[in-house]
């Protein structure tokens, strides 16, 4: 039987389920900490999140107090921490992005209390041992310097620096050296100043009932209290196009392509149409750049494009790793996508599935306790509940043909791009120079 006569129609998409949001509550306690209870009885357990304004400081000193804020507390080692959270079947986390410290756990929903205990313990009570210390220390240069040498890495260090030059999210790693001179006083004193309930949102999702686990928080953190400022990043600058950053990895057998362009946040009457847009353009497997550069052109195995959203800011990248022999002919039609949406509008079908797509997510998001709870958290830190997520729904149903073609040709033009390549620069800088000025530039270290 041949391949055409066994394919199959695929069958059309089912009607799009309405969006259900689950029961939640909030309070602000007087210390000026919101918790935030959503009800999703799936199963007996429940997911955690804390996040706490951090804004920009020393960043060895940053990531070094996410290492080791759980390492012990007056009372408890970091070894009993973990016994106490494994005797409720949970556990809890710590990480670090531009914006905000969070604390991540889950544990079963009858262990609740205990959890909120051994939290507060940590937030008011951390000790950061100095042997302790030392060992983090140490795996933090080991990663820091692990992660220096790949290329993704590398490619991402020369567009941060690119986009936003001398705002704060431009530097993400601190430097090795940094980190080994960090001390655990500095650890402390950074706590007092930075680990304080103001602004901060707790987020509890599980199988709870709702003013029962704010009667918990409030009883835990209550007394939570710090002498500390709220830190405020300032709005990132705009994008500001010029030439193509080459950043010189010699020996490089592939180029790391980065485009960067202007995105709006979530509260952005833009936001909807210029999401639908980038999934048409690259942000997802049926998108035109991707079928153009690894469906037809086998250039690449997995080219993306995402909003990042940030409390400052949005920005739009692009991401592909291409063969060097390739690298100017991807870029070609990277900018030749990037045309042809800011120009051509998608057809109806093309908008419907991307449409079906995103809703699609939003249900998916929300489907676990852990999705929910994280994407609860994400809205929270830019002043948002869940019942956005209901209304950015609608919104997406609304978005026509026309605004696609509004905002792809006001956002992403490629004369608004910001491009970065990371490769062997005596392969490809020639080929690229017949498409853009060049401004070449070694590894950033």
């Amino acid at each position: 039987m041949s391949a055409t006569a066994q394919r199959r129609p695929l069958p059309p998409l089912g009607p799009t389920r309405r969006l259900k949001l689950p029961r939640q509550a909030e309070r602000t306690l007087a210390n000026g900490l919101t918790v935030i209870v959503v009800r999703r009885p799936a199963v007996p357990l429940v997911e955690l999140r804390l996040w706490m304004p951090f804004g920009r400081v020393n960043l060895a000193r940053s990531h070094l107090l996410t290492q080791t804020l759980l390492s012990g507390t007056e009372t408890m080692s970091s070894v009993q921490i973990a016994a106490e959270l494994q005797k409720i079947g949970g556990g809890l986390s710590a990480g670090l992005d531009p914006d905000r410290l969070m604390l991540s756990g889950t544990g079963l929903a009858t262990g609740l209390d205990r959890m909120l205990e051994i939290l507060a313990e940590v937030l008011t009570g951390a000790t950061y041992p100095t042997d302790w210390v030392g060992v983090e220390r140490d795996r933090l240069v080991d990663g820091i310097e692990v992660a220096r040498s790949q290329p993704a890495h590398q490619a991402r260090t020369a567009l941060l620096r690119r986009i936003f030059g001398k705002h704060p999210y431009a530097t993400q790693t601190p430097e090795p050296e940094q980190v080994r001179a960090v001390r655990p006083a500095a650890l402390r004193s950074l706590h007092a100043q930075r680990v304080h309930p103001a602004g901060a949102v707790l987020v509890l999702v599980g199988d709870l009932r709702p003013e029962r686990a704010l009667d918990a928080a409030e009883k835990a953190l209550g007394d939570w209290s710090g002498a500390g400022h709220e830190a405020r990043v300032p709005p990132i600058p705009p994008l500001a196009p010029g030439p193509l950053l080459l950043v010189d990895r010699p020996g490089s057998v592939q180029s790391s392509m980065r485009v960067a362009l202007p995105a709006v946040p979530r509260t952005h009457p833009d936001h909807a149409a210029l999401q639908l847009a980038n999934l048409i353009f690259g942000g997802y497997f049926s998108s035109r750049w991707v079928e153009n550069i690894r469906e037809d052109k086998g250039y690449t195995y997995g080219p993306h494009s995402l909003i990042e959203h940030s409390v400052s800011g949005s920005v739009l990248v692009a991401a592909a790793e291409v063969a060097t022999e390739v690298t100017a002919p991807a870029l070609v039609e990277t900018i030749y996508e990037l045309g042809r949406i800011a120009t051509v509008p998608p057809d109806a079908d093309e908008l419907e599935q991307a449409r079906q797509y995103a809703l699609g997510t939003l249900q998916l998001g929300i489907s676990t306790q852990a999705g929910l709870a994280s994407l609860v958290s994400a809205y929270a830190g830019n002043g948002l509940r869940l019942d956005y997520l209901a209304e950015h729904a609608a919104r997406l149903t609304k978005v026509s043909v026309d605004d696609i073609t509004e905002v792809a040709a006001r956002y992403l033009a490629p004369a608004r791009a910001v491009t970065v390549v990371l490769g062997d620069a005596e392969r490809v800088a020639a080929s690229l120079a017949t498409l853009a000025p060049i401004e070449t530039a070694p590894v950033p270290c």
